[in-house]
């Protein structure tokens, strides 16, 4: 039954929104809280927080980067949505936030995230920190230590987070596979 409990909240939670705007992406306006977050930029070790990314469109996605499946393919396919968007990829930036920051550097965040695309920024913190913004969203993690020190595994909810240009919560989804309707729902949180 435990193998269950990561995937089945994700689904209560994509459920949970007011309506499908396609299969998979949930409107959660009114649900989930505005994007709020202190957190340290992994291409410059800045300290950054939500006001740093307001008059962009923001994903949200939680992960790490030894992740073997799951996050390179949500980050590939967010990068091929953001060149499907052409000139308005400009106007968004993706998160990708580290649940492993003990092997999750910043030297290591940033040279992760520069494989998929430039609009996509790693972002990690203390392990506070990581948990309340996880708490936020209704994220679910789990990092367990191997014997040695070192981490033996990493779980963690598949969700992304859509979020307008002023960081109203918007969509989320599990499903990034469809690359074409990706854009289109990042497009709908861009002005004309």
């Amino acid at each position: 039954m435990r193998q269950w409990t990561v995937p089945l909240l994700t689904l209560v939670l994509a459920s949970c929104g007011r309506g499908e705007t396609r299969e998979g992406a949930s409107d959660i306006r009114g649900v989930m809280p505005d994007l709020a977050f202190t957190l340290t930029r992994a291409n410059d070790g800045a300290a950054v927080t939500a006001d740093t990314y307001r008059g962009k469109a923001v994903l949200l996605y939680f992960g790490y980067t030894h992740c073997p499946d799951v996050c390179p393919t949500t980050l590939a396919n967010v990068a091929n949505a953001l060149h499907d968007l052409g000139p308005w990829a400009k106007d968004v930036r993706v998160l990708f936030v580290s649940v492993d920051p003990k092997r999750d550097t910043l030297p290591t965040l940033k040279a992760y995230v520069s494989t998929f695309a430039p609009q996509i920024d790693g972002l990690r913190g203390t392990d506070d920190q990581i948990a309340t913004l996880a708490r936020r969203y209704r994220v679910l993690y789990r990092v367990t230590p191997a014997l040695d020190g070192k981490t033996a595994e990493v779980m963690h909810s598949d969700s992304t987070f859509f979020f307008d240009t002023s960081g109203h919560a918007r969509l989320v989804t599990t499903r990034t596979d469809d690359t074409r309707a990706l854009a289109a729902d990042i497009r709908q949180l861009l002005p004309d």
